[in-house]
């Protein structure tokens, strides 16, 4: 099959489109014949060396959607020619991918395999966030900063469907604002024209956001607690940065606030089961249009390398889709 395959970290050239092995499944794995994979920003730091195996060669890629063609002996949800969105266990960017059955969901006839690929890692990520770890309650606050990314621009929506009664986005510049506004976001704030939680704090009336999701940490973090509410969650899922945040205890205890955080790649090795009602909520959100994912850019397999110049300059809005089929 025609993969992209890594065989050192370093920049996006390294990023090989060849030939390779067809997987070979195990018992409780599904084979796919994939249509699209996204490209997340996770792909970028394994690529680099940071989270890899250490194992050359290797297939990039969290997610993929296609089509089931070969099943193992203990598969018992799926059969040859469902249609799926899975976490591949070696790699998405590939004609072919495997994966375990727990890591497999089914993908409803309405719903587009491209929207499917584009919506599995930033769908699920932001349902997790807010109604498991944050556990939004109806008329409630939330502030997500990168609001014009990938996981910014579905987490906007998620909020509002959730009960969320207003949602601030953040932006880097003035031209990431388009897609953030498009997305839902009530007001959106940019860094290099204000002070994000002096703005928050005004939006709010003096209260701050009761839920602030944050994949930025550094100084982000640290700023966010002077703009979160009274019993507010602050939710960190990433450090986008490449910078700590510091927490003080003192911004907790007196004021109840919280500091939470969440990791979808140790819950798909940890906890996998617990994504399971997560596939039917977002699956069911999709279906009847009430979530939209935004495809900012695509790329065919073989340009995977200009797909993660573009994530890494900062300047995509939406999900960034390779189209393999």
């Amino acid at each position: 099959m025609k993969a992209i395959a890594v065989t050192q970290y370093g920049s996006p050239d390294v990023l090989i489109y060849t030939e390779m092995e067809i997987p070979k499944i195990k018992q409780d794995q599904v084979l796919i014949k994939v249509e699209n994979a996204s490209v997340n920003f996770a792909d970028v730091k394994v690529r680099i060396g940071q989270g890899g195996t250490g194992r050359f060669p290797f297939i990039p890629g969290l997610d993929a959607a296609g089509v089931v063609v070969e099943i193992g002996s203990e598969i018992t949800k799926f059969k040859i020619g469902d249609r799926v969105a899975a976490f591949p266990s070696e790699g998405s960017y590939g004609e072919y991918a495997a994966a375990e059955e727990n890591l497999t969901f089914a993908v409803p006839d309405e719903v587009a395999l491209d929207k499917a690929a584009a919506s599995l890692t930033v769908s699920f990520l932001s349902y997790k966030l807010l109604a498991d770890i944050a556990r939004i309650q109806n008329g409630e606050t939330v502030l997500v900063h990168s609001a014009a990314g990938g996981v910014g621009t579905t987490a906007i929506q998620m909020a509002k469907i959730l009960g969320a009664d207003l949602v601030i986005g953040t932006v880097g510049n003035e031209t990431k604002v388009p897609a953030a506004v498009e997305a839902g976001s009530d007001h959106v704030i940019v860094y290099e024209e204000n002070d994000f939680a002096e703005k928050v704090i005004e939006i709010t009336g003096g209260k701050g956001a009761d839920i602030i999701l944050d994949s930025l940490a550094g100084s982000i973090t640290q700023k966010s607690f002077s703009c979160l509410a009274e019993y507010g969650r602050l939710i960190q899922f990433g450090n986008s940065s490449g910078k700590p945040g510091i927490i003080n205890t003192n911004d907790l205890h007196k004021s109840c606030r919280s500091a939470l955080g969440y990791s979808l790649g140790t819950t798909r090795k940890k906890r996998p089961e617990s994504l399971r009602e997560t596939a039917q909520k977002v699956m069911q959100f999709l279906k009847e249009e009430r979530l939209h994912i935004r495809i900012g850019n695509r790329f065919p397999l073989e340009e995977a390398a200009e797909a993660h110049k573009l994530i890494e300059s900062r300047m995509s809005t939406g999900k960034i889709l390779l189209d393999i089929q």
